[in-house]
């Protein structure tokens, strides 16, 4: 408990202290957010806030991570190395965040909304995770548990649904690459990413610690316990990822003074896949980011209804925009966004825990 603590707390000092560095630092650069002329019109005023914030967020996500473990190991005789678990999520947002500043550089480089393109980002988005897909399936503890199963899971396996070692790298790169591009279509308003990804990893904290207390022990696995590999150590990395969210929210919040830009969006998207996989509760992750899953259908409804009938199912897509044509204030929608994110988040986490007392008590 204490280490989640400390990652949480390190994480969002270390965020909010270093973000202003990098809003200097990128002023100074010119590397300014290009905004979309097809755009809400009154997002032209934001053109010119430094961007690529979202390295600020995955610098203090690893800081708080290995800073706890520094100081549990000094602490303690019987202190935890980092684990694989908890070094392979990191590694997956952290490889995505290098897609994403690829991507940023490049549109402030030609100065215009356009990045990397559609081959290039998926060739990136491809090798983060094929890597980490075969590698989530290998360093089996004692227990003979690897970081990822080979089925689908809710809040534990479907042993039924199993997709094999390939099927399982191929669903280890659509998910990857679903989450990052649901949480880069919701970065569209100031603050709206980073808030609703903080309490997706609130919620993941609890579940992944719920899941180190109830955990299932080799010799006599107790009733309702759960077949994940290091909980502890991914509850540590949520809570990290939670601290360095709020922490950058501080600066990111309307109006922004920097933006995370695809470096920040693709990385939380990427840890947000990361979790879900390794915690075995892909399918419990739809719920609990709810609000990630309503953005990005909301883009796939528009497209398929206007290439179908050449009609807008919305004013525009992704779907908060749709409600700043329809007359409410950024801030409005944000803040009514973040509270529905909230209520994905604890009826998601409400859930787990009553599959935990079904499994329990058997009612």
């Amino acid at each position: 408990m204490k280490s989640i603590l400390i990652a949480g707390a390190i994480a969002l000092v270390v965020s909010i202290l270093f973000t202003p560095y990098l809003i200097r630092f990128f002023s100074r650069q010119g590397f300014g957010q290009e905004i979309r002329e097809e755009g809400p019109q009154g997002h032209q005023s934001k053109r010119g806030t430094p961007t690529m914030g979202g390295v600020a967020i995955l610098v203090a996500m690893w800081a708080g991570y290995l800073v706890a473990h520094i100081v549990n190991a000094m602490s303690s005789q019987q202190a935890e190395a980092p684990t694989a678990s908890g070094l392979l999520v990191l590694m997956l947002a952290t490889g995505l965040g290098i897609v994403g500043f690829f991507d940023d550089f490049i549109k402030i480089r030609n100065q215009r909304n356009l990045g990397l393109n559609k081959t290039g980002k998926m060739i990136g988005m491809l090798l983060v995770a094929v890597t980490f897909g075969i590698l989530a399936l290998q360093f089996a503890d004692e227990n003979n548990l690897t970081p990822a199963s080979v089925h689908l899971s809710f809040v534990r396996d479907i042993s039924i649904i199993s997709f094999g070692v390939v099927g399982f790298v191929v669903f280890c790169y659509l998910a990857t690459s679903a989450w990052s591009n649901a949480v880069n279509f919701t970065d569209g308003l100031d603050g709206l990413a980073g808030g609703s990804s903080a309490l997706v990893f609130a919620i993941y904290t609890v579940i992944s610690f719920w899941q180190f207390r109830y955990n299932c022990g080799a010799d006599d696995p107790t009733v309702g316990c759960y077949d994940v590999r290091d909980p502890l150590d991914l509850a540590v990395v949520a809570a990290a990822a939670m601290g360095a969210c709020i922490g950058f929210l501080w600066w990111n919040a309307a109006p922004a003074k920097i933006f995370m830009g695809d470096t920040g969006s693709l990385a939380l998207g990427g840890l947000v896949a990361g979790l879900s996989i390794t915690t075995r509760t892909e399918l419990l992750m739809v719920v609990v980011g709810g609000l990630f899953v309503v953005e990005m259908l909301s883009v796939v409804l528009q497209i398929a209804v206007f290439r179908t009938s050449r009609r807008r199912l919305f004013r525009m897509a992704p779907f908060h925009h749709h409600f700043e044509l329809a007359g409410w204030a950024e801030t409005t929608v944000i803040i009514r966004f973040w509270l529905l994110a909230g209520i994905c988040a604890m009826f998601g986490l409400g859930l787990f825990y009553s599959e935990w007392l079904t499994a329990t008590t058997g009612n």
